[in-house]
C-alpha cells in the first residue's frame, strides 16, 4: 500500500508540477548568430523547426503527448494512472498499418502489436501491467506518437493490447502554433516533464548539436566549430572534453583536395563506396583510406581505440544501454526495435551497415573503423552497434579491406 501511495504521489506531484519553460538561443566560437534551430523531443519524437531569434514555449503535460502540435490530441491514456486497464485512444493523422509498443522506462519492450489504423479515433484496452512507470509507443511510416503511464495494480504481468473500437471522425489537419508577444515570435511546443531535448543549431555554414532536459527558463548557447571537407558540412557535438562529428563521413575527397578511389577495389589500395540509397548513412571506407591520415577534415581525424573507448567509459557502466546513448532514436534510419536507442549525448549514431563483397546490415548496424592496426597481420580494430541491442559491440577487429563508416574527432 505504501509503494502504491508512493508512486502516485510522485504522479501527482509531476502533474502539479508541470510548467511553461521559455527558452532562447545564442552562438559562440565560429558564429554568434544563431540562423535555425531544430528542437526534437527524443522521448516521443517530436521535433519543430524555428528561426535563431525566436523563443521557444515549451508547454508542460503529463501522460499525453503528441508527434503534432495541434488539438485534437493525437493520443490519450486514461484513466492514467490506471490500476486494472487503461484505454488508448488514437486518432491518426492518416490511415495504414500502425504498431502499438509498451516499454518499461528503462527501454525493454514489454509487448507489441500491430494494426490497420483508419483516419479516425479508435480505442485499445490495455491490461495486465505490474505497478510501474511506462512508455507507450504508437508508430507508422507516417506518424510516431508517444505517452508516459503510471500503473498501480498488482498484475502477473501478463499484458493484453485489445482493440475495442473504432469511432469514425474526422480529424482536422493543423499546423504548429506560434504565439507573438509584441514584436517577439514564440513557437509553442507540448512536451512531457523530464523529456530530453535534442537541439541542432544552425549559423550559416556552421552547424552544432547539444542535448537538455528543461527545468526552468534559459539560454541554449551552441558553439560552433568548423568542419567540413569542402563539399559537406558537417554537425558537431561535444561529449565530456572530446569533439565528435554528430556525422558519418560523406567525403569523397582527402584533406589535401585529391580524390579517394571510387571501390570496390581488389588491392590494399584506399578506397570509399556511396550507395545513392544510403547517403543518410553516409559514406563507407575501406581501413586503408583511414590509415593515410587525410580522410578527416583538417583539424579532425579517426579516433583511436583509446579515443573510443574514453567516450565509452563517459556513458556509463552499464554496457546493455550506454550503446543506446549513442543512437538516434526512431526508425526511420534504424530498423525497428531500435532498442535502447536515446541518442542521450547527441552523437545520432546512424547504421550505415558495411560493404563484403556486398552491401550488408544497412539500418541494422553502425560499424566505425578506428586509427588502430592490429600488428603484423591483416586487421585493423572497429566498434559496433546493433538495432537489436544496447550495447556497445566489444572493441573488435576486422579486415582492413572491408568498408565501414567513419566518424571523426577534433584533436591535434
Amino acid at each position: 500500500m505504501k509503494k502504491i501511495l508512493f508512486l502516485i504521489a510522485i504522479f501527482s506531484a509531476i502533474t502539479a508540477n508541470a510548467q511553461n519553460y521559455y527558452i532562447s538561443f545564442a552562438g559562440t566560437g565560429a558564429a554568434s548568430t544563431v540562423d535555425s534551430v531544430k528542437v526534437e523531443d527524443l522521448m516521443t519524437g517530436t521535433s519543430l523547426t524555428l528561426k535563431g531569434d525566436d523563443i521557444l514555449h515549451l508547454t508542460g503535460t503529463v501522460g499525453i503527448s503528441s508527434s503534432e502540435y495541434d488539438k485534437p490530441v493525437k493520443l490519450k491514456i486514461f484513466p492514467n494512472p490506471m490500476k486494472d486497464y487503461s484505454m488508448i485512444e488514437i486518432s491518426p493523422s492518416v490511415a495504414g498499418e500502425a504498431i502499438i509498443t509498451v516499454f518499461d522506462m528503462a527501454g525493454r519492450q514489454l509487448s507489441q502489436t500491430q494494426n490497420y489504423l483508419d483516419k479516425s479515433r479508435q480505442e485499445f484496452r490495455l491490461s495486465g501491467l505490474k505497478d510501474g512507470f511506462y512508455l507507450i509507443n504508437v508508430r507508422s511510416n507516417d506518424y510516431q506518437y508517444s505517452g508516459k503511464l503510471l500503473c498501480t495494480g498488482q498484475s502477473d504481468g501478463t499484458l493484453s493490447i485489445e482493440k475495442v473500437s473504432n469511432n469514425i471522425e474526422a480529424i482536422d489537419e493543423k499546423t504548429s502554433k506560434m504565439e507573438k508577444k509584441g514584436n517577439q515570435d514564440y513557437c509553442v511546443m507540448p512536451m512531457l516533464d523530464g523529456d530530453r531535448l535534442l537541439y541542432t543549431g544552425y549559423s550559416g555554414s556552421y552547424g552544432t548539436v547539444t542535448t537538455d532536459i528543461p527545468t526552468q527558463d534559459g539560454t541554449v548557447t551552441f558553439t560552433f566549430i568548423p568542419c567540413s571537407d569542402g563539399i559537406h558540412n558537417y554537425l558537431t557535438v561535444q561529449i565530456d572534453t572530446q569533439i565528435w562529428m554528430a556525422n558519418n563521413l560523406l567525403t569523397s575527397k582527402y584533406s589535401d583536395g585529391n580524390t579517394i578511389t571510387l571501390g570496390p577495389v581488389a588491392t590494399a589500395d584506399p578506397a570509399y563506396l556511396l550507395p545513392t540509397n544510403i547517403k543518410d548513412y553516409g559514406g563507407l571506407y575501406n581501413w586503408f583510406a583511414v590509415n593515410t591520415g587525410k580522410l578527416c577534415p583538417t583539424g579532425w581525424h579517426v579516433p583511436s581505440d583509446l579515443e573510443w573507448g574514453k567516450l565509452i567509459s563517459y556513458l556509463g557502466s552499464d554496457n546493455l544501454i550506454r550503446g543506446g546513448k549513442l543512437k538516434e532514436t526512431g526508425t526511420r534510419l534504424w530498423i525497428d526495435p531500435n532498442y535502447a536507442a536515446t541518442n542521450e549525448v547527441g552523437f545520432t549514431a546512424r547504421p550505415g551497415g558495411f560493404y563484403d563483397y556486398a552491401f550488408r546490415g544497412t539500418g541494422l548496424v553502425g560499424y566505425w573503423w578506428t586509427s588502430d592496426p592490429i600488428p603484423g597481420g591483416s586487421y585493423a580494430e572497429y566498434v559496433a552497434l546493433s538495432n537489436s541491442a544496447g550495447n556497445f559491440m566489444n572493441l573488435g577487429n576486422k579486415t582492413r579491406d572491408l568498408y565501414f563508416s567513419v566518424r571523426c574527432i577534433k584533436g591535434n
